[in-house]
């Protein structure tokens, strides 16, 4: 059998092709492509679902899910098979495109690959943990830091280098990308995301602005090479390094749709209908991050300006006509 090469190879540990070919439902040779979704790892995911679901999300569900990668990527009537060397096990996948894995030995010894009816990089992967009675629209951050360990040892990881700080082997771990401030494991909204809010034990804090948006770090020469290439405006990072939220912590979300809160507070001089040279004369120039819909956020301070720690953060959002929208600031 022509074996998953599932050393580091740093642009493909999220995913291979699965080009749609017809999959023998017995003895497949030469159709697993070196970066097909790895079998024995996604059950390694899910046995570290078992071992750390007791303490930090204990009545949680793990399942995973398929989100659309690249333009254009049809994302009904998706088809999963584990194949193997003689093993051929169909994988039913849901309406949302989530899925459950069975442990089957024989898929284990063969080293059998998860491969789709779809090209393998026109999807992200995702582990998708869930406890019951979070408020609709809501994420509990016991269960987002159950998804990046679970993801990062299934190996559903961004294939994009720039969002690591580190290369080699401990690209790949999860204890080291999960429980530092620049792990940057991205997760994924419903819908397009302008800020988000955490809320614990009777505090409340608005995440960082640049916790949205891949930080505004994807050049659209990156972009390719990111999970979020399609998903950029529902894109966010999450605490889940940081102990002194605990794991009940509810996420909220404002979308770009909703209407600012009162209390919210604009970025100075900023108000809605103004252009961008508007805001350009009142900010100065910000960090651009277009989205495919036409609209466009701008991010203050610049990603490349290093001395914009301790200055307040603003983010101004942009219709496709070049107006404001909204916008917000946050104090340091």
């Amino acid at each position: 059998m022509l074996r998953a090469v599932r050393t580091f190879v740093v642009l493909g540990l999220l995913a291979g092709t699965a080009a749609a070919q017809t999959i023998p439902s017995v003895s497949v040779t030469s159709t697993r492509d070196p970066v097909d979704k790895s079998y024995r790892r996604m059950v390694r995911g899910m046995d570290r679902f078992a071992r750390e679901q007791p303490a930090m999300a204990p009545a949680a569900t793990l399942r995973f899910r398929l989100l659309p990668r690249l333009p254009g990527t049809r994302m009904e009537g998706i088809e999963l098979k584990v194949v193997g060397d003689t093993v051929s096990l169909p994988v039913p996948v849901a309406l949302d495109n989530s899925f459950t894995l069975a442990r089957d030995e024989q898929a284990l010894r063969e080293d059998a690959a998860l491969v789709a009816n779809r090209r393998t990089t026109s999807m992200t992967w995702r582990a998708d943990v869930r406890s019951p009675g979070v408020p609709e629209g809501m994420r509990r951050l016991g269960d987002l830091r159950l998804e990046c360990r679970v993801g990062m040892e299934a190996g559903l990881v961004s294939n994009n280098v720039h969002l690591f700080a580190w290369l080699g082997d401990l690209l790949a771990s999860a204890d080291r990308v999960c429980t530092d401030p620049d792990g940057r494991y991205l997760f994924f909204t419903e819908r397009p995301v302008f800020a988000v809010t955490l809320q614990a034990d009777g505090r409340s804090m608005q995440a960082p602005l640049r916790a949205v948006y891949a930080s505004g770090t994807q050049t659209p020469a990156d972009l390719r090479y990111c999970d979020c290439q399609v998903l950029l405006e529902r894109s966010y990072y999450a605490p889940v390094w940081d102990s002194s939220w605990p794991d009940d912590t509810l996420l909220s979300f404002e979308y770009m749709d909703d209407p600012a809160p009162p209390d919210a507070p604009a970025a100075p001089g900023i108000a809605a209908g103004q252009t961008r040279d508007q805001v350009r004369a009142a900010l100065g120039e910000g960090t651009a991050v277009p989205f495919r819909d036409g609209r466009e956020a701008w991010l203050y301070p610049r990603a490349d300006d290093s001395r914009g720690q301790g200055k307040p953060e603003y983010l101004v959002l942009f219709d496709a006509d070049g107006r404001v929208i909204k916008s917000r600031m946050r104090a340091p």
